[in-house]
């Protein structure tokens, strides 16, 4: 996949989880995706369309989506509960907008469908594009997460 695609969700996802949660993150190599199985706990879809189809997929382990909420909402919180699966839906949201405005830039335009968010251990994520699923991988000082972005070119 073309790299003017993966960066703009590197950047987006760096830059929102900087601003409203406070939390560095350092994304690792991308690599392709072979199987459905969720790499974490409580994941964020978005479904895109425009110069192509697919779906963005935005998935936390359990420490990470809890420093990551707990920062943004400036107390502690120290388990699962609808507040982070609407917290999750919310910042791929964000992250998604961010990508699309960087992209269009490159002349590259997308709309994006309202997030769903599935949350539980080995849950699975169902891209609904033939495409490959490029994975970027990050960790954070709470744990780690994962951009899935899968788009039919």
């Amino acid at each position: 996949m073309d790299a003017n695609i993966i960066n703009p969700f590197i950047h987006a996802t760096s830059n929102v989880l900087e601003v409203m949660a406070f939390v560095s993150c350092k994304a690792g190599p991308p690599y392709l995706k072979k199987d459905d199985r969720a790499i974490g706990d409580v994941t964020g879809i978005i479904g895109l369309t425009g110069e192509t189809n697919g779906t963005i997929a935005l998935t936390f382990d359990e420490g990470s989506i809890l420093r990551v909420v707990s920062n943004m909402f400036g107390e502690e919180i120290s388990e699962l509960s609808h507040e982070i699966s609407d917290a999750v839906g919310e910042i791929i949201n964000m992250i998604s907008g961010q990508a699309r405005r960087e992209m269009e830039e490159n002349g590259r335009v997308f709309q994006a469908s309202i997030p769903s968010v599935v949350s539980g251990r080995g849950h699975a994520i169902t891209h609904y594009s033939d495409g490959p699923k490029v994975v970027i991988p990050f960790t954070t000082e709470g744990g780690e997460f994962a951009i899935e972005v899968c788009l039919e070119f």
